[in-house]
């Protein structure tokens, strides 16, 4: 059976970026969070930078297109070892940003 590819009519429906600013525009009472499981054990939860670096494995940012110069023996390397070769080179970079930020003092 043959894949269907269907493409969403772009000014359909809101970007991600409006429909975050849309609900946090809107008044907590407004947010219906019926389907969101309540979380009643706090225990071992986590606040402020540390928090954020979890959160970061679990986050799925928006992709943007971009042209980046690399090393031909970097690129070689990066191809070698993984078919989703610009995947891994991401997940590198994000490694990276999060190692900075830990070294960063705290304030």
């Amino acid at each position: 059976m043959k894949k269907q590819k269907f493409a969403l009519d772009k000014g359909k429906y809101p970007s991600r970026e409006e429909q975050f600013a849309r609900l946090a525009a809107m008044p907590d009472e407004e947010i219906d969070t019926d389907d969101i499981p309540e979380r009643l054990n706090w225990d071992g939860a986590i606040r402020g930078r540390e928090a954020w670096l979890e959160h970061l494995e679990h986050f799925r940012p928006i992709k943007r297109s971009t042209t980046l110069r690399l090393d031909a023996d970097i690129l070689a390397w990066f191809k070698a070892h993984s078919p989703k070769y610009q995947t891994a080179i991401n997940a590198a970079l994000r490694s990276y940003v999060a190692q900075q930020e830990r070294r960063k003092p705290r304030t």
